[in-house]
């Protein structure tokens, strides 16, 4: 509590001693600060939760375009598709390959130059391995495994 003291040209304020037997906060003043805290709290934590969300698609549009850049290179060496991801980071060159018609195709090991990556990566958006097509028409496509994220 504040008292305006006149004295003069100059006015200044001079804090009272708060009232004997008051060491708290009243009810109101308690619920005030929380509905205070509390429109603080959802302003901001929407904006928190959405760049979790626009962190994994990063981290999906990176291992995406990992593995197709790693897959045209196997294909680009061994003139194959990899029969699996697995192959792209096997230390030993693999034995078979698929054709883009979906027929299974020997691999030359001299003409293997991996591995490709170190590791064959899962998808961030739900922990679960990419989808790769080996199916005539679509061989050597890989996707997203997570719903809502299939045509990436």
């Amino acid at each position: 509590m504040c008292t305006l003291i006149q004295g003069g040209v100059n006015m200044y304020l001079r804090a009272t001693q708060p009232a004997k037997g008051r060491n708290g906060l009243t009810l109101v003043e308690l619920l005030v600060a929380i509905v205070f805290v509390s429109v603080l709290v959802a302003i901001v934590l929407p904006k928190f939760v959405s760049s979790d969300v626009g962190g994994k698609e990063a981290a999906l549009r990176a291992d995406l375009k990992l593995l197709r850049t790693a897959i045209q290179k196997f294909r680009e060496d061994t003139g194959v598709y990899p029969a699996s991801l697995k192959d792209l980071a096997s230390p030993k060159p693999p034995l078979i390959g698929m054709s883009p018609s979906g027929a299974k195709v020997a691999i030359k090991p001299t003409r293997w130059h991996g591995p490709y990556i170190d590791n064959v990566p899962v998808d961030p958006i739900n922990g679960a391995p990419f989808r790769y097509t080996t199916a005539a028409g679509s061989v050597g496509k890989v996707s997203s495994s997570a719903r809502g994220y299939e045509a990436w």
